[in-house]
């Protein structure tokens, strides 16, 4: 069935307050309310679940009885957390705009034909509902640490993107409505719980915003943790700097720790040269499951298995160590006999080689030399 509007409601085990938030959406987008203004064509609502108890058993028993059309797509995999969420709800919605907005009634449904209204009207791609532009009021946040937390993290993300984010006060915000004909949906790479900042990063678009007012949670508990936010700083580092930056923060606390080993063996007096075998084995291995976790998580599911990455990297970085060592004691013994500090440089000198080998060797997708491989020979004449 196509609709003009799609409403994708991302939940994650949020089953007291799906039956009062489909209710209050039917009545503000339903044929009479301000549906047949805002969305002649017609709106649904999608529902996409990761839950972990009865939320999708409620949607369904809502579905049943709502006046509005409801579909839920339920994920047993959550890949991407919330911002996978909303692009799976993307990718599956007929609207020809879709609202996105949270579960828990702290976006209020009443402000939706708002939003739609505002689309229509400026043919915005992105229409953002602010807490932070005209009247809007980021009230609804738990306590004052909060709402300083959200306005210092959009302050942060406005100055890394000062041109792309220019029109927008509140990017970190998750109520708005967007054009999916504007976005290269296959250029997103969903993480964490901002995907408004992913979307406005990676690409240029039109913005307006309209005021509003967060609301109190109906029911149940806020998911925000510590863990978020500092998902959501790695999430802003590699929308500015790509994976170069956390690759280069892992490979210099790395740095710090080899050179930190090579001193202390050193000062347990054993010999330079298997003080550095040791400390080059102890960062490898370290370096790998940080990178792992931080660098390359998104790139594991189409790469080889663990032991098979753990394997290559470890073959690749001890082989590169090595030669590293061979270069270190014919520097120290016949030219600049302070091994730290030879082993600083070559560590930097290699930090490139090694990225490099990473990314395209370790969580390379299996089969892609196949797949490039076939595309040549069609392309060719």
């Amino acid at each position: 069935m196509t609709v003009d509007v799609t409403v994708v409601v991302p939940t994650y085990n949020e089953g007291p307050n799906v039956a009062e938030l489909v209710r209050r959406l039917a009545a503000v987008l339903g044929p009479d309310g301000e549906g047949r203004r805002v969305a002649p064509g017609g709106v649904e609502i999608l529902f996409v679940d990761d839950s972990k108890d009865d939320t999708p058993a409620v949607i369904e028993r809502v579905a049943a009885t709502a006046a509005l059309p409801v579909r839920m797509i339920h994920r047993e995999v959550p890949d991407g957390g919330l911002s996978g969420a909303v692009v799976a709800g993307l990718r599956a919605a007929t609207g020809e705009r879709v609202v996105v907005m949270d579960g828990d009634l702290q976006h209020p449904p009443e402000m939706v034909p708002v939003l739609l209204t505002t689309a229509r009207e400026t043919g915005a791609d992105v229409v953002v509902a602010s807490r932070y532009t005209g009247r809007g009021d980021a009230g609804g946040l738990d306590g004052r640490y909060r709402r300083w937390v959200s306005k210092a993290s959009g302050l942060l993300a406005r100055s890394m993107f000062p041109v792309k984010l220019r029109d927008v006060s509140d990017p970190m915000t998750g109520f708005f409505v967007v054009r999916p004909g504007a976005v290269d949906l296959t250029g997103l790479r969903p993480r964490g719980f901002k995907i408004l900042l992913e979307i406005l990063a990676r690409q240029r678009l039109v913005v307006v915003e309209e005021p509003f007012v967060f609301g109190e949670r109906f029911a149940g508990r806020s998911k925000a943790t510590v863990a978020n936010g500092l998902r959501y700083v790695q999430q802003l580092t590699l929308l500015r700097f790509g994976r170069l930056s956390p690759f280069a923060l892992i490979g210099a606390l790395g740095a710090v720790l080899n050179l930190a080993i090579l001193a202390g063996l050193q000062g347990l007096g054993v010999h330079y040269l298997p003080a550095v075998v040791w400390a080059n084995a102890v960062t490898i291995v370290i370096n790998f499951l940080l990178q792992e976790r931080f660098v390359f998580a998104d790139l594991r599911d189409g790469a080889h298995g663990f032991w098979g990455r753990f394997v290559r990297s470890f073959a690749f970085n001890g082989t590169e160590a090595a030669v590293r060592t061979l270069l270190l004691w014919w520097i120290v013994e016949r030219a600049v006999p302070h091994p730290e500090l030879v082993q600083a440089v070559l560590i930097l000198v290699a930090f490139v080689v090694r990225f490099v080998f990473q990314a395209q060797v370790v969580y390379r997708p299996r089969g892609a030399s196949r797949a490039r491989a076939r595309t040549g020979e069609h392309a060719q004449p």
